[in-house]
């Protein structure tokens, strides 16, 4: 991630470097993808964006970008109104760190994000792939020996050894049938018989405390599932239900969506894209790189940040910009 001290040399070659490689004001839409903001670096995740390397982040977009708020930026997207190099924030899933880390950030910026939430996990609840990560962080053992389960034995002696076993687990996991999934990380977490953190998603009052400070609340289901793997009135319930929720929590229309894990043509397809413009949506986004001069604003690109230098900050920024996004 970009250093904090780097902004202050860096934005001035990093503005100019994406004026040079967008040439004529492209109008294309950037929008960032963050899950989590941490109050410090986390060893296990040292990808992870911490608050010091968000705040960077949020300092070099604002130097290189118009950053606007998605329902704005949709809006304008709509109308032909967008200005060049536009950029919007946005996080997924709902973690309790988006409103007690990243949003005093934000405000300190001055910048908007929408925080696109997922009910099932809210008030003391934990993602399928936060209690996999928790296993391995606490797991007492050397060896996670998950074999009878199907998921192999993993070795723990070291740090980088938990860093290998986690993506072997999820992606194992990913794809099951939601039932299915839902038995063998329950039966995971029994097996490992250590106690797993209940604070990690959000309070309801958090999800309202956001709304009041001016953010945008967006629906992403209740239960994170993959659409493609549900029938079509199950994923329906999912994105209706989980709209409705968010409505009635903060008592205000939610007019985006964002499709669960994201993949075009993967993880949702042109029958979900067709539910959310049923059911009122204005907008929806994927996690497809990419930006168009017309988008289809139900398929609305986006991409992760992982940079660590105001150079590849830029850079990346450009491709975005230079890249046509894939469709469902």
């Amino acid at each position: 991630m970009i250093p904090p001290d780097e902004v202050m040399h860096g934005a001035p070659l990093a503005k100019g470097l994406l004026r040079l490689l967008s040439p004529g004001g492209t109008r294309g839409l950037s929008i960032l993808i963050y899950h989590r903001v941490l109050p410090q670096p986390d060893p296990l995740f040292p990808a992870e964006v911490d608050a010091a390397a968000f705040s960077a982040q949020l300092g070099m977009l604002k130097a290189c970008c118009t950053v606007l708020p998605l329902p704005e930026a949709v809006r304008c997207m709509k109308a032909g109104t967008l200005p060049p190099r536009a950029a919007a924030i946005t996080f997924d899933d709902g973690y309790a760190d988006n409103a007690t880390v990243a949003l005093p950030i934000l405000r300190r910026h001055g910048l908007h994000a929408t925080f696109f939430v997922a009910t099932g996990f809210l008030d003391g609840g934990r993602m399928w792939n936060d209690s996999v990560y928790e296993v391995v962080r606490r797991a007492p053992h050397d060896v996670l020996d998950a074999s009878m389960l199907g998921l192999g034995t993993h070795p723990l002696h070291t740090l980088a050894d938990r860093r290998r076993a986690i993506p072997a687990l999820i992606g194992q996991l990913k794809y099951l049938p939601l039932a299915e999934r839902h038995d063998k990380v329950a039966r995971l977490v029994a097996l490992a018989g250590v106690p797993l953190p209940d604070d990690l998603m959000m309070t309801t009052a958090q999800v309202q405390g956001l709304h009041a400070a001016g953010m945008a609340i967006g629906a992403h289901t209740i239960n994170h599932p993959i659409l493609a793997r549900l029938s079509d009135a199950a994923a329906r319930d999912e994105i209706a239900h989980g709209k409705l929720a968010l409505e009635d929590l903060v008592g205000a229309p939610v007019t985006l969506l964002a499709y669960p894990n994201g993949r075009p043509g993967e993880d949702y397809d042109a029958r979900h894209v067709a539910m959310a413009r049923e059911l009122r949506f204005e907008g929806a986004v994927s996690t497809s790189w990419g930006s168009r001069r017309r988008p289809d604003l139900f398929q609305l690109p986006r991409f992760t940040p992982w940079d660590r230098s105001p150079l590849r900050f830029a850079l990346r920024l450009a491709r975005n910009l230079a890249t046509k996004a894939q469709l469902a």
